[in-house]
């Protein structure tokens, strides 16, 4: 009877271990590493702490709309650090600016060269002023801080009566640092109050890189020992929430996110403080849908978010990514924000794309705003603080 029931108890637990292992194999693939997904079932919880999330409680929102809580696994009480694999070694803000000041010598040197150029000839007649101005408008700078700067630097060169082209690219830069304003206050609201966190909301339409930019942002945050949450309030754009969150994942960052396709974003964005107030995060960073300037009831939505956030305490930090190479179009974005949501700072991405730097100066003077960050590349550290000589500087490189 023994030899019997030994080979049919040894192909009963053959067939169960490849069972198991098949299972294994295609809940890993419904789930990368580092993401963290939304619960879809009690049983599919389990897939995300095998890949190091574990989500909390469903929330219920004041619309009606159910949220996830995604955070990562709970490292405390482990003897090791954890793998490095596990989460990104992230770059600190400060000093990126000059790693990446190459890439802005790159991409806006024909405007300073251009000028330089110009302004060191022999003979500086109107034709040459008429240049310089021209290459200035072509920059995007503005029609009026380009005749400020050209009124401004005819007096200099005609005072001075030097084409010394050291002497010449000193005035430049002098009269492009006044126009760029380094008085303007850069600094990033993301200190924590004593009973909540800061609130920043970035906002922009499609196609600037706005969910990447806090993405970023949130690396950037997390660099500075920041405790930081996301919440997902994009909700209109497919696997917005899922990219924002697997940006998360990388630096062990939490995400706030609605299971339902097309939900309230301003329930979503009330839920995200709701849970940085619980969890005493420093800073919750919200995405926004990427609203277009002539949709009055999408930017109306806009405004309902800011409302409905403020309920919970006062959003310290509006952010507007806007994208450099669109030039005057992005100024008119610009305006149309500013009506509807307090803009507090400009995010100016892909600089480094694009030999129109002028635009900082325009969209800083139709909006009174500074540009606080500039994006100069496709990297997941390539945000860096904006800085207005070393802007110039790497204009006249």
């Amino acid at each position: 009877m023994n030899d019997i029931l030994l080979p049919v108890i040894f192909v009963i637990l053959a067939i169960a271990v490849i069972g198991s292992l098949a299972v294994l194999l295609v809940r890993g693939r419904r789930t990368p590493p580092g993401l963290y997904s939304s619960p879809r079932d009690p049983d599919d919880q389990m897939t995300d702490v095998a890949h190091g999330a574990t989500s909390t409680d469903v929330l219920d929102s004041p619309g009606g709309t159910t949220t996830d809580v995604l955070v990562p696994d709970d490292l405390s009480g482990l003897d090791e650090a954890p793998p490095a694999a596990r989460f990104d070694t992230v770059e600190p803000m400060q000093g990126r600016l000059a790693r990446l000041r190459a890439r802005l010598v790159r991409s806006n040197n024909a405007l300073g060269k251009g000028l330089l150029a110009l302004l060191s000839r022999d003979r500086i007649d109107e034709d040459v002023w008429d240049e310089v101005e021209e290459t200035l408008l072509m920059a995007d700078l503005g029609t009026e801080p380009t005749m400020e700067l050209v009124d401004a630097l005819r007096e200099r060169v005609k005072v001075a009566g030097s084409r010394n082209p050291a002497e010449v690219k000193d005035m430049l830069r002098e009269e492009l640092v006044k126009l760029v304003d380094p008085s303007m206050d850069r600094s990033l609201a993301t200190q924590r109050h004593a009973d909540r966190p800061a609130i920043v909301m970035v906002v922009g339409v499609n196609g600037v890189g706005k969910t990447t930019t806090v993405g970023k942002l949130a690396r950037a945050l997390v660099a500075d020992d920041k405790d930081v949450l996301l919440g997902a309030a994009d909700t209109f754009r497919a696997a917005a929430a899922e990219q924002l969150a697997t940006w998360g994942a990388r630096v062990g960052v939490p995400t706030v996110k609605s299971d339902v396709d097309g939900a309230d974003p301003a329930s979503v964005a009330f839920e995200a403080v709701k849970a940085g107030i619980e969890q005493e995060v420093d800073v919750v960073l919200i995405d926004t849908a990427g609203r277009l300037q002539n949709k009055v009831g999408l930017m109306d939505e806009l405004g309902k978010v800011k409302r409905v956030v403020e309920k919970q305490g006062t959003v310290d930090e509006v952010l507007l990514v806007l994208d450099a190479t669109t030039g005057q179009n992005g100024l008119n974005q610009a305006r149309v924000f500013a009506e509807v949501v307090n803009i507090s700072g400009i995010v100016l991405t892909k600089l480094d794309g694009t030999a129109k730097g002028g635009i900082v100066v325009a969209i800083q003077r139709s909006l009174g705003v500074p540009v606080k960050l500039i994006g100069l590349g496709e990297g997941a550290d390539d945000l860096a603080p904006f800085d207005a000589e070393g802007f110039v500087d790497a204009l006249l490189s």
